[in-house]
């Protein structure tokens, strides 16, 4: 009596969701390798870098001011709005280098254009979240700041940041590979936004006339509500989310529509 052979069974494939996902752990894994290095040293230069900023404008700040516009802190004050303005720099930048970083690996058809994206946009939020989370308990515990947190606007404030650096920066990672100038473009374009985003003022106290231009900069939307989250006291009426997520969505639908286009044949640039 035989026994019927039954038929090897073939190995069943990941979804594509599933390896999606698995490609984007090992690009994060391979991007946390290349950009902070092997040692805990490039970690803490992620921290020492923002802090020696903000220790730099509350000493110079404080020598000139008696106390800052909101609370008794100057580092409080302008970390509130220096760290979110500093996701949308990174996201915006680190985005927008996605393709020609990772340009090589592309050549394999399993990494996408969007793999890459997404592995950057991710390790940027875990880093500076990570950041933002060690400076503000730094401040508090240091200054003993008696003021109550409200994590609602904080955690929209660095959110709308992202949305708003990843907007761009999907801009950016056609552009920068497309026309190289871009990028230097770029850093250019952005370097004052530090002097016009609500780091060293609030928007209520500048004149009407400066207010009206400014109001249409929604990293100045942003810093005010990152400051409604530390500062009970402090309501800005000023705050416009559709402006932000308008802004945002712009360079988003237009970045996308291009590095759907022309994404496989920007690697051969």
């Amino acid at each position: 009596m035989s026994i019927p052979r039954t038929a090897p069974r073939t190995p069943q494939r990941p979804s594509r969701r599933f390896r999606m996902v698995r490609v984007i752990l090992a690009l994060i894994l391979r991007e946390m390798s290349t950009t902070y290095g092997r040692s805990p040293g490039g970690y803490v230069w992620a921290i020492l870098q923002p802090v020696g900023i903000i220790l730099i404008l509350a000493i110079g700040f404080s020598l000139l001011l008696r106390a800052p516009s909101l609370g008794t802190s100057f580092l409080l004050f302008y970390a509130s709005a220096l760290l979110p303005l500093r996701m949308f720099q990174d996201m915006s930048v680190n985005v927008g280098a996605a393709v020609s970083f990772n340009r090589a690996l592309m050549e394999y058809p399993r990494v996408t254009v969007m793999d890459a994206v997404l592995a950057r946009a991710t390790l940027v939020i875990l880093t500076q979240v990570v950041v933002a989370a060690v400076i503000f308990t730094g401040i508090y515990l240091i200054e003993d700041i008696p003021e109550t947190v409200d994590l609602l606007p904080i955690v929209t404030a660095f959110a709308l940041a992202a949305f708003l650096g990843f907007g761009f920066g999907m801009f950016n990672c056609y552009a920068t590979v497309s026309f190289p100038v871009w990028k230097t473009l770029w850093n250019v374009l952005t370097r004052p936004l530090i002097l016009i985003s609500g780091v060293f003022f609030l928007y209520e106290d500048l004149p009407r006339t400066i207010q009206d231009l400014l109001w249409f900069n929604p990293l100045l939307h942003i810093s005010g509500i990152a400051r409604q989250g530390f500062y009970s006291i402090y309501q800005p009426g000023y705050i416009s989310i559709t402006l932000i997520v308008g802004v945002a969505l712009a360079p988003m639908f237009f970045g996308t529509l291009l590095l759907f286009r022309f994404g496989r044949s920007m690697l051969y640039k």
